[in-house]
C-alpha cells in the first residue's frame, strides 16, 4: 500500500466511521499518541498535533452522531451537494471498475475516499485515470461544501482540524495525479 492509498485509507474512515467503532479505535490510538505524523507523507504536522490533543472518544463520538448520525446535520452524500451526481452513477462507475460493492450508499464522503484508496491498491494499468475520474467526477465538485459544513457544525476541535487536513489532503492527492498522468 503505497503513500497515496494510506491517504485516502484513513481519512476515509475517520469519516465513514463512528470513533466509537472498534475498527477505529486503534487509528484514534495512534493519533492520541502524536504517532501518525511521523509516517504521514504531507506536511501537516501541526495539524496532526492539535488533533492529538483534540481526541476525547465521548466528545468526538457525540460529535461524529450529531454531524453524520440520526440527526444528521452535515449530510455525507455527494448528491446532497452536487444533483449531478447520484449514488447509482457512483456505484456503475465502482462496479465497472472491479471494486465488490455492499448495500451502503457509495456517494459518501468517506466510502469515495476508500474508493479512492482501493482503486489505487488494485494497480491496474488504467488505476491513475480511474482515480483521476473519482476525484474529479465525484469528490471535487463538492468536497469543499462538505468539509466547509463540517467545520461549521463540528463542536470538538477535531473534526474542524480534519476538514482542514483532508481540504489539503485532497489538493494533494490530485495535483499529484496530475502528475503521474504528466509522465506517463
Amino acid at each position: 500500500m503505497n503513500e497515496f492509498s494510506i491517504v485516502c485509507r484513513i481519512l476515509g474512515t475517520l469519516f465513514q466511521r463512528s470513533p466509537d467503532d472498534a475498527l477505529v479505535k486503534p487509528l484514534l490510538d495512534i493519533i492520541a499518541q502524536d504517532k501518525l505524523k511521523a509516517s504521514w507523507p504531507l506536511e501537516q504536522d501541526d495539524q496532526w498535533e492539535k488533533m492529538a490533543k483534540a481526541v476525547d472518544i465521548k466528545a468526538i463520538t457525540a460529535d461524529y452522531q450529531s454531524m453524520f448520525g440520526s440527526e444528521l446535520t452535515v449530510p455525507p452524500f455527494a448528491h446532497r451537494y452536487d444533483e449531478e451526481i447520484s449514488e447509482a452513477e457512483i456505484r456503475e462507475f465502482l462496479t465497472s471498475r472491479g471494486m465488490p460493492l455492499t448495500d451502503s450508499p457509495t456517494d459518501t464522503f468517506g466510502a469515495l475516499l476508500l474508493a479512492t484508496s482501493w482503486l489505487e491498491d488494485q494497480a491496474a494499468e488504467d488505476e491513475t485515470a480511474a482515480q483521476t475520474e473519482l476525484l474529479d467526477s465525484y469528490i471535487l465538485p463538492w468536497y469543499g461544501s462538505f468539509l466547509g459544513k463540517v467545520e461549521a457544525h463540528a463542536t470538538t476541535p477535531f473534526y474542524r482540524i480534519l476538514a482542514q487536513i483532508t481540504r489539503d489532503a485532497v489538493i494533494a492527492l490530485r495535483d499529484e495525479l496530475e502528475s503521474e498522468g504528466d509522465s506517463e
